[in-house]
């Protein structure tokens, strides 16, 4: 299955040479880390960092994401990328994994491990073999380039969750483990998300506010119970959960938020934002 780019020349553009510049732009962006880090080796089998990063247009979040995937970066690349996503769409299954073939993007073709896809799916009571959940999906299309303007060397596991209960969070994250030990593949989870949508700036700061607390604290209880509490609408509550607890399985124990700015500071309009976040989690 190839699955074809359906955001470029929206999100991104679709030319390589000026998605590469753009890409370039968002790291020394003065909301992003100021410099392109170059690309260490890395050679062991557990992956000192996962990462949680926004997914809208990179004239928006793009310099957000880049403190991310500096991290990234500055560790080396794994053998595998675990991105987890929401689903925008409502296609799909309550946790779709896209299980076999290439992503398609202007700098070119990530194939996907269909040896620790079909590993999470076997291991998992949500999550199953699923395409439709992704064709028209952005949220993890827009993080492959951020990782090919460095390297071709990886492969990835996509997976959108319809369902961010606790259960499918837990269930997901537990699999995901599991594989992983039993593959003995180095991997990092990379978590999409976006924060609240379409407050002002100020109830925007706040609620992002409680969030991010929560991410920092690597509570996962506390995280699910504010976003329902109130009503954050934060899009990828479910990967971010997730990632929190795989982090913990993984003797991860730490978070730290790296930027945190909403689409306000870059248009200047506080009326209504997004917010946008990238954090470590190690």
């Amino acid at each position: 299955m190839l699955r074809k780019p359906a955001v470029a020349g929206l999100f991104y553009p679709e030319d390589a040479s000026n998605l590469k510049r753009l890409i370039e732009s968002c790291f020394l962006d003065e909301s992003g880390v100021g410099f392109i880090p170059e690309l260490n080796s890395f050679d062991g089998k557990d992956y000192p960092i996962n990462v949680m990063v926004p997914h809208a247009g990179y004239q928006y979040s793009g310099a957000i994401a880049s403190h991310g995937y500096c991290k990234i970066v500055q560790n080396g690349f794994p053998e595998v990328f675990i991105i987890l996503s929401p689903n925008h769409t409502g296609l799909g299954s309550e946790v779709s994994v896209f299980n076999e073939g290439e992503w398609i993007t202007p700098l070119g073709n990530v194939e996907v491990d269909k040896e620790f896809a079909d590993e999470i799916i076997s291991s998992s009571d949500f999550a199953s073999a699923d395409f439709s959940a992704h064709i028209r999906e952005h949220s993890i299309e827009v993080q492959l380039p951020f990782l090919q303007y460095f390297s071709s060397d990886f492969k990835i596991v996509p997976i959108t969750m319809g369902s961010q209960s606790f259960l499918a969070s837990n269930d997901l994250a537990k699999s995901i483990f599991e594989a992983g030990n039993k593959l003995g593949k180095s991997y990092a989870v990379i978590a999409s998300t976006d924060l609240s949508h379409f407050n002002n700036q100020e109830k925007a700061n706040k609620v992002d506010g409680f969030v991010l607390e929560d991410i920092e604290e690597m509570n996962e209880f506390k995280l699910f119970e504010e976003v329902i509490q109130y009503n954050i609408t934060m899009c990828g509550y479910g990967p971010v959960m997730t990632t929190i607890v795989i982090s913990k399985m993984a003797d991860k124990n730490e978070s730290e938020i790296l930027a945190y700015q909403t689409s306000g500071d870059v248009t200047g309009d506080f009326s209504s934002v997004v917010g946008y976040a990238s954090g470590i989690f190690k």
